[in-house]
């Protein structure tokens, strides 16, 4: 494709991310401060998902001259992928202001800039001033965003069809099988548009004091989206004095020179010592994996130490199919025994990954870890944060924040037991921000609790595929975008059955539920998936918000062509609050049944079950059962519902809720 046609198309794929805005809205004095958590009022989600050292604010909440685009949740667009499904656009030199609701001396900003017209990215400036002072620029990219096309998805805005023989949904057939082929727009199903950076601001700043972020003129960016804006004050470095530091090893702060060799060095030395090492503030070039066993690793706080390294290509592709490597600290491989009494915390890792190929082991964390802790770790740019292969168990993940990933934030997969990841935050995933994946080996024992997951681009915000006696508690979920949602529970990618008992406790879920398009129907804000066989463990759904959800507060669905031979039995839902749903609170379409005791819902768009069941229609009624334990309120469950009347609607229509409010 021509280069101006390249242009053209990636300006039509910017009007369809939503920058085709009303004109730009006139400057305003600055607001009182708007602190919110997933864009909501923070008193709705009290006691739900991490507590953090910083404040979110969004920018359709701050002053600006520049222009608030959205809401829309709508996949493959700006606004989708906007926290709160609104942000601000602005032209070249506009700005947007912030005022601090407490003091700070650092600051997070979530944007977005075009990509490069043939694809690759590009970088622009962002000035920065608090108070109309001294002026301080950070550097935009969007190397590590705008991805196209099909799984596992492009660079290449101009690229054709990755899978010519896969039904989509844009022609409604299959491409390849289609005569003669259609033709598909390019770029086709632009995504990942998102990054943020990180700018400590050389002092304190107080509660009211103002930080405007402005687009200069004459940059390479010809618009710049603005979604957020965290503030945190963040304390001194912290010192190890008694401890192997890395510099007495040769590792060099300034990140000019690779130190692989000097950490590996200061790390055998402590093990003999038995000492911690240390990584004192600096950032550190590694490019490969750094193997870890019986060792402490500290940094001086994620703020001010940063292990950084690049991809790099491998002259021949590993035992593991791998073709890249990159930075990362990796436990020894479960069938070499893996790696036992790890503890990592108080630094940055931020690694090159800008496409994604699932052979590849470039994750900030992998391997396996028995008996270890992750602490204080902030992730970036990798392909997973976390990825561990068990068997492995009583790992504890804590007070870590995994951002702008290609594919999952965490994942424990195969044979990871009484393990935990709580008090955690992710944003931008680009797969599932929290996974237990029991492919294999069951996972048993474990606990996401007290997490909080915004803005998932790619399948759900916490999913558990197969594995005993798991929890889910206290998590917050918010702005799922495509083909998944907030919370999963799924038969599915291999999984060992579901056995004892899964909780889902006290969590919270706001504007999920996305459209999944191989279907063309709406998802539940929690959604149980019936494809390999059956679900039938004792799984209580318990104490759970499910707020604004775009379709269905609840699914339980099986594929088509299995319809008739897997079940969902023995669900247990009770003390339920649903505020606001597109369609239905309950949408069943598959066999099986299901208990509700003190499901209260309010602000439903359609009728309370949509119930489908396996599609059989029997006149009998439904092959789904729902059991009314008393205590349901909000009329969505009415007698006549009870226990099986059918009342499938197969795509009904959707009735946008109002937004969250006090109950």
């Amino acid at each position: 494709m021509p280069r101006s046609t390249l242009t053209a198309a990636l300006l039509v794929a910017a009007v369809a991310c939503g920058l085709t805005a009303p004109p730009a809205l006139a400057a305003s004095s600055a607001p009182v401060p708007k602190v919110t958590r997933a864009a909501l009022d923070p008193a709705l989600v009290a006691g739900r998902g991490a507590a953090v050292a910083f404040d979110e604010q969004e920018a359709e909440n701050a002053a600006t001259n520049g222009t608030v685009i959205g809401p829309d949740r709508s996949a493959y667009t700006l606004l989708a992928e906007a926290s709160g499904r609104k942000a601000v656009r602005l032209a070249p030199g506009q700005h947007v202001e912030f005022t601090l609701p407490a003091r700070a001396n650092a600051i997070t900003v979530r944007y977005s800039i075009p990509d490069a017209p043939g694809g690759g990215g590009i970088t622009a400036p962002l000035d920065v001033t608090v108070n109309g002072g001294r002026r301080t620029s950070m550097t935009l990219t969007s190397q590590y965003s705008w991805l196209y096309n099909q799984y596992p998805f492009s660079n290449d805005p101009g690229a054709g069809l990755l899978h010519p023989d896969w039904w989509i949904t844009e022609c409604a057939c299959v491409p390849a099988a289609t005569t003669p082929p259609p033709v598909i727009a390019k770029p086709f199903r632009p995504s990942h548009f998102y990054d943020e950076q990180r700018l400590l601001l050389g002092r304190t700043y107080r509660a009211g004091d103002r930080v405007r972020l402005t687009a200069p003129a004459g940059r390479a960016a010809e618009w710049t989206v603005i979604d957020l804006l965290d503030s945190e004050l963040v304390g001194p470095p912290k010192v190890e004095l008694r401890a192997a530091n890395v510099l007495a090893f040769g590792a060099d702060p300034t990140g000019r020179r690779d130190s692989a060799g000097a950490i590996e060095q200061a790390i055998a030395y402590a093990k003999r010592k038995r000492l911690k090492v240390y990584l004192p503030p600096g950032t550190y070039q590694v490019n490969r994996h750094i193997i870890v066993d019986d060792v402490t690793i500290t940094g001086a706080g994620s703020w001010y130490t940063v292990v950084k390294g690049r991809e790099v290509a491998l002259p021949e592709p590993a035992p593991d199919g791998s073709v890249h490597t990159g930075v990362g600290f990796y436990g020894k491989p479960a069938a070499e025994g893996g790696s036992r009494n790890v503890h990592l915390s108080g630094f940055a890792i931020e690694g090159d990954v800008r496409e994604r190929i699932d052979t590849d082991q470039v994750n900030g964390i992998g391997g396996a870890m028995s008996d270890s802790t992750i602490d204080g770790l902030h992730i970036r740019h990798t392909k997973a944060g976390m990825w561990f292969d068990g068997p492995m168990s009583n790992l504890r993940v804590t007070n870590t924040i995994i951002v702008d990933q290609i594919a999952d934030a965490v994942n424990f997969h195969t044979g990871v037991t009484n393990s935990s990841v709580s008090n955690s935050f992710i944003r931008n995933s680009g797969d599932d921000a929290l996974a237990m994946w029991s492919e294999k080996s069951t996972n048993a024992g474990n606990t996401f609790d007290h997490n909080t997951v915004q803005s998932p681009v790619l399948a759900n915000g916490i999913a558990v595929y197969g594995g005993t006696d798991n929890t889910i508690s206290g998590n917050l979920v918010a702005d799922p975008v495509r083909e998944g949602s907030a919370l999963q529970v799924g038969s599915r990618f291999g999984a060992e059955p579901f056995a004892g008992r899964l909780d889902i406790t006290g969590n919270t879920t706001v504007r999920s539920g996305t459209y999944e398009l191989n279907w063309n129907i709406g998802l539940g804000a929690i959604w149980f998936y019936a494809l390999e066989r059956d679900i039938a463990a004792d799984i209580r759904v318990t104490g759970n918000d499910f707020l604004d959800t775009t379709y269905n507060a609840i699914m339980l669905v099986s594929e088509w062509s299995v319809k008739d031979l897997y079940a969902i039995t023995n669900v247990h839902f009770k003390d339920l609050r649903v505020d606001g749903t597109g369609t239905s609170v309950v949408s069943a379409r598959v066999k099986g049944s299901a208990t509700f005791e003190n499901v209260d819902a309010r602000n439903v768009g359609a009728v309370g079950v949509n119930n489908c069941g396996s599609f059989g229609f029997p006149a009998t009624g439904s092959e789904f059962s729902l059991e009314d334990r008393g205590g349901n309120d909000g009329g969505w469950l009415a007698p006549w519902l009870l226990p099986n009347t059918i009342t499938c609607d197969d795509r009904p229509p959707v009735v946008p809720p109002p937004a969250p409010s006090p109950w």
